[in-house]
């Protein structure tokens, strides 16, 4: 089978509708981003709306990618000229997603290991404008070390060489700094990154001079990225999607329909990063908590109140749940009607609810796997950090019990009812079948189970403010209910307890 190249590429029909092809205009356009890092994300987030952007003549910029070590995906890209595929499958608006697109925004690829002199070569250029990394989450650590070094070890020790090298090669311009873009998922990405290349140009004794102007012509960005982006398929999927575009890709990359990339900057860092203005789902904004809290709260907040109702459900994934009417109906009331009015942050309305109807869409996704056991792993310590903040919140503005909350939150008490197995983990049975409990707390919750009735462990685990930070017995109500609907769980099953939740909510509106 063909291999994808650029000669490929120039060679597509113009007319083509079932590919996006880039066109000769796009392979001419100047290098303006220094990238750390090939992953997925990167291919299928930043670099994918880059070249979104190009498409339509706006940020008219490339990528020089360096990668850590030589070989691997580096050769692929070789290959290729810097093409690959993006597949994308999803739900938008309710409605399939099925789009593939060749994305060109990738020039070439250095590795760090063999090739830094180019890299250092490139810090130089007057076309460089963006700094974006994925290093993982261990990478931006600060590693003690001599950043003059070919190459330096860590990220951060990488960075500050390449903004020495400009400060030296442009003699201290203020205008000829960089934005820095990191997706690393940890908070204030940006400002983490920045004090430990301000505190290793210290340790490095790279003058009074250089540190002024890393601090004066630099912008660190904090970020944060949404988008499932799982990479290559599944053998059977790789070679079908392979015969359906008629050409080898051994970088193709399938990722999910929806995408959020919030950079927290003010005009300076709008204006570079021009993309934003036509890129699908880029905001720039001087303060991203908001973003921040939506994910933390509607997404990560509703996946880990439903995982256990669920899974008590005989559901396996977040889309089987998504195909029962009573399981689908909790999820959007539980993330609209509850979480949404109790986080702890002020949030429009109107922004709230469209992002909470673009996860229902995400929680639809027949393309994507997510299983409900995966994401019930370390549900205690992820209930406390996403969860506690809005059920206070919600009590603060409403005096009242959100049943929604009160009812995930009986089956997650069901759901830890285990037998130890060892340290962080237990078995757990539902509906005939033993799972797995992968949760530090899970001993705790064995203990309990062993010795407590349903209302005197729940009054126990609702006081014990070595897990929540706050005594959630003393919220009116909330431990009443929830011991009414675990006990309603362990006699009736989820099914009915679920059916008649909803009946009896009915019962009310209409009384």
């Amino acid at each position: 089978m063909t291999i994808l190249t650029k000669e490929l590429a120039l060679a597509a029909p113009a007319t083509a509708t079932t590919l996006a092809w880039p066109t000769a205009e796009m392979f001419a356009l100047p290098e303006k981003v220094l990238q750390f890092g090939t992953g997925v994300l990167l291919r299928g987030l930043p670099d994918f709306m880059i070249d979104e952007a190009n498409r339509k003549g706006v940020f008219n910029g490339r990528i020089v990618v360096v990668k850590s070590t030589d070989g691997g995906d580096a050769t692929a890209f070789d290959r290729q000229d810097g093409l690959y595929t993006v597949s994308i499958r999803g739900v938008d608006d309710g409605q399939p997603v099925e789009e593939n697109v060749v994305c060109a925004s990738i020039s070439r690829v250095l590795s760090a290991k063999s090739q830094w002199a180019e890299v250092l070569s490139f810090a130089a250029s007057p076309d460089l404008q963006v700094v974006i990394s994925n290093t993982t989450e261990v990478g931006i650590q600060l590693v003690n070390e001599d950043i003059h070094l070919s190459p330096p070890q860590s990220f951060p020790g990488k960075l500050l060489a390449v903004l020495y090298k400009r400060f030296q090669a442009f003699k201290g311009d203020v205008n000829c700094g960089l934005v820095i873009v990191p997706t690393e998922l940890i908070p204030d990405n940006g400002r983490k990154l920045e004090a430990i290349v301000l505190e290793l140009a210290h340790r490095n004794d790279l003058g009074s001079e250089f540190i002024d102007w890393l601090e004066a012509a630099n912008h660190f960005c904090n970020t944060l990225v949404d988008r499932i982006v799982p990479g290559r398929p599944d053998s059977a999927t790789y070679e079908q999607l392979q015969a359906d575009l008629g050409y080898q890709d051994e970088l193709l990359t399938v990722a999910e329909a929806y995408s959020l990339w919030a950079i927290e900057g003010g005009e300076k860092v709008r204006n570079i990063l021009s993309f934003h203005s036509v890129a699908r789902g880029v905001v720039i904004r001087p303060d991203i908590t908001m973003f921040r809290e939506l994910k933390l709260r509607l997404l990560n907040g509703t996946h880990t109140l439903s995982y256990a109702l669920a899974h008590l459900m005989g559901c396996v994934t977040v889309r089987e749940a998504m195909d029962d009417e009573n399981l689908t109906r909790f999820i959007h009331n539980l993330m609209l009607a509850d979480l949404l009015p109790g986080i702890p942050y002020v949030v429009d309305e109107k922004v709230g609810q469209r992002f909470g109807m673009q996860v229902l869409d995400r929680f639809r996704n027949p393309y994507l796997e997510h299983r409900w056991l995966a994401i019930a792993m370390q549900g205690t310590m992820k209930m406390q950090m996403r969860n506690v903040p809005t059920l206070l919140h919600y009590y603060k503005q409403h005096q009242a019990v959100p049943h929604y909350v009160a009812l995930g939150f009986a089956a997650y008490l069901l759901f830890m009812r285990n037998t130890a197995s060892a340290p962080g983990a237990g078995q757990g049975e539902a509906n005939g079948h033993a799972y797995t409990i992968q949760d530090d707390r899970a001993g705790y919750f064995a203990d309990l189970w062993a010795r407590l009735s349903p209302e005197e462990l729940t009054a126990a685990v609702l006081r014990n403010t070595a897990l929540w930070g706050h005594d959630l017995s003393r919220l009116p109500g909330f431990s009443n209910w929830v011991s009414q609907y675990l006990n309603q769980l362990l006699e009736e099953g989820a099914p009915s307890t679920l059916a008649a939740f909803f009946t009896k909510k009915a019962a009310i509106v209409n009384s």
